[in-house]
């Protein structure tokens, strides 16, 4: 087990960015085409292609989904992966034509000190471009961090990344999750080394620090980043389970439990906290074991928040003057005793 979403067999993950304008681009490209749904908590979300994952609607499976910076700008990024699957002949067969189906969530980090030209109206985005190297990179190993999607993300107080994590349910079904974190809110407690997702850490996988001995009450009080719009934590957890529409949809929503335990505040009326959920289809349920789908949820609830911390953990601050500092800086050089 690598500890990433691509412990689940057949899917592999590509990761891109540009550093001049502080953005990128990450995508999950699928073996085969996958069963997935989508579920947004926050108030301010950036899509594209998300009704078609509606249990109600027709098509049935995605061939890859993208997670982006570059707020609406950054929706040119699932053309990109578009273009890069036809040219491998895949996608929604209609007569002699394909269409790959990649839905796509977006986050805001045009603010993050970052030159972007085409934010003022001056030449293309990068992020078309930049899904194209994305999915030509794309493998079962890569890095966390300030990569990809996570190029550019930050939280209130720490400089944000991409985060991944996995496990396997008591049934063998394996359950993982990717995210890029870029929340309104904070993943630490108070200004302290310690993430309130502590309790399902393991293996000392962001740091081993674990709860603080009391928590101030003052670390409960939310603290907010930027304005309105300028946040989103976008997630995807996948699992190699057979699952229907309407099963990936909720166990997307149960997903969200582990975004609301590793952020305080998470789901606010000013960002765009979604999560997709894919099943790759490799491992039928047991069909006598009725609390079998509720494992998976549970595990990927805690997948979740546990790529959350790895996310803001394995960060480095941007290269740029006034960027905010990484949880590195602060508190990796430094014998902790709390």
């Amino acid at each position: 087990m690598r500890n990433l979403i691509t412990d689940v067999p057949g899917l592999r993950v590509g990761n891109a960015h540009d550093e001049a304008s502080a953005t990128g681009v990450t995508v999950v490209v699928f073996d085969r085409p996958a069963t997935a749904g989508l579920s947004i908590m926050g108030g301010a979300p950036g899509t594209r292609e998300s009704a078609l994952l509606e249990p109600e609607a027709t098509v049935s499976a995605v061939d890859a989904i993208v997670l982006s910076g570059g707020s609406a700008y950054g929706l040119d990024a699932a053309g990109g992966v578009m273009q890069a699957l036809a040219v491998q002949g895949r996608g929604f067969a209609i007569r002699d034509v394909r269409v790959p189906i990649v839905p796509q969530a977006i986050l805001f980090d045009l603010l993050n000190g970052g030159d972007k030209p085409w934010a003022r109206g001056e030449g293309e985005p990068p992020h078309r471009a930049l899904a194209r190297a994305a999915v030509a990179s794309a493998g079962v190993d890569f890095p966390l961090g300030s990569v990809g999607a996570g190029y550019g993300a930050t939280t209130v107080n720490l400089k944000g990344g991409l985060g991944s994590a996995s496990t396997v349910t008591r049934t063998g079904h394996v359950v993982a999750a990717l995210v890029a974190v870029n929340a309104v809110g904070s993943a630490t407690i108070g200004d302290g080394p310690h993430f309130w997702a502590a309790p399902y850490e393991q293996n000392g996988e962001f740091g081993n620090h674990g709860m603080p001995a009391t928590v101030d009450r003052r670390a409960l009080e939310p603290r907010y980043k930027g304005g309105p719009g300028q946040n989103t934590t976008i997630a995807i957890v996948a699992t190699d389970a057979v699952l229907t529409k309407a099963m990936a949809k909720r166990l997307a929503v149960v997903a969200h439990d582990g975004m609301g335990r590793a952020l305080r505040p998470a789901h606010a009326p000013l960002d765009g906290d979604l999560v997709f959920a894919a099943a790759t289809g490799a491992r039928p349920l047991p069909e006598d074991d009725i609390y079998a789908f509720a494992d998976l949820g549970a595990a990927a609830a805690d997948c979740l928040a546990r790529a959350i911390a790895r996310g803001v953990y394995e960060a480095t601050a941007l290269p740029l003057p006034g960027a905010l500092l990484a949880w590195r800086d602060l508190y990796q050089p430094k014998r902790l005793t709390e």
